[in-house]
């Protein structure tokens, strides 16, 4: 004990000493590790380890091009509203309706009544005389445009042709006796016909209509094919009419609606 208390700085000093040497003999040991990770560090950066691509999902982006590759088809036609207001206009008798095409204009226009129109050829008289046998027969067109071309008397011989017939044969029925029985050929059709006093021909040679505009509570009666109406600020003519239908021609620009028969419009 003595000894250490007189010499405790030798020991001391002898202490740090080792130690110090024990320091500077780990040294080298300790830069070579650390060169040793510095240097593993700098590999992996420079070099690093990649793994293999795998196979890339591009589903996707597949389904995205094929959405591309297909235009978007937007309609914005009527009764699409977006660039289509809808203006309202008021009717004759007050109410309010809608500006469309069904509601205003030719295709608003109804049938009321549609009146057939016939052709009828009579025998109404035959003069046998010495220079041959002459017919008077009556022709009555309904659906002739003129007046003075509805009812008209024709005075045939055999073999004479007319506007709507030509006379193809003339006999008595029975033979030698004032009963005659005629034979016409019609000129549209080349059919044949027979024709007596008491059998008339009779066919639906057209059409009469009766029509209606609610919108301006327009009616317009007996009316025929070229006949002209007047409404929505437009000027139309009738340029056919058949069993189902009338059509209906803008004198403005030619262009033309067929209008078809219901047989539940109201009169």
């Amino acid at each position: 004990m003595d000894f250490l208390k007189k010499h405790y700085e030798k020991v001391l000093l002898g202490v740090v000493l080792l130690g110090l040497a024990v320091a500077v003999a780990f040294l080298p040991f300790k830069i070579a590790s650390e060169k040793q990770r510095l240097e593993d560090m700098r590999n992996q950066l420079i070099n690093p380890s990649v793994k293999p691509l795998t196979n890339l999902d591009l589903s996707t982006p597949d389904r995205v091009l094929k959405r591309a590759a297909a235009p978007a088809l937007v309609d914005f036609s009527p009764p699409n509203k977006l660039f289509n207001p809808m203006p309202w206009q008021k009717a004759a008798d007050g109410r309010l309706i809608k500006v469309d095409a069904t509601n205003i204009g030719p295709n608003a226009v109804t049938i009321t009544k549609m009146v057939p129109l016939y052709l009828t050829l009579k025998l109404n008289d035959v003069s046998v005389i010495d220079s041959g046998t002459r017919c008077k027969i009556g022709v009555e067109n309904e659906a002739a445009l003129n007046l003075k071309d509805r009812r008209k008397e024709n005075y045939c011989r055999l073999g004479d042709k007319t506007e709507v017939f030509a006379l193809r044969d003339i006999k008595a029925s029975p033979p030698n006796s004032t009963n005659f029985t005629v034979v016409l050929e019609l000129n549209d059709t080349a059919q044949r016909v027979t024709v007596t006093k008491e059998q008339p021909f009779r066919r639906i040679d057209g059409y009469m209509v009766d029509l209606k505009y609610a919108p301006e509570n327009k009616t317009w009666t007996s009316r025929r094919v070229d006949a002209s109406l007047s409404f929505n600020g437009e000027d139309y003519k009738i340029v056919a009419i058949t069993e189902n239908e009338v059509v209906l021609s803008a004198k403005s620009n030619q262009k033309k609606w067929t209008i078809k028969h219901s047989a539940s419009a109201a009169p």
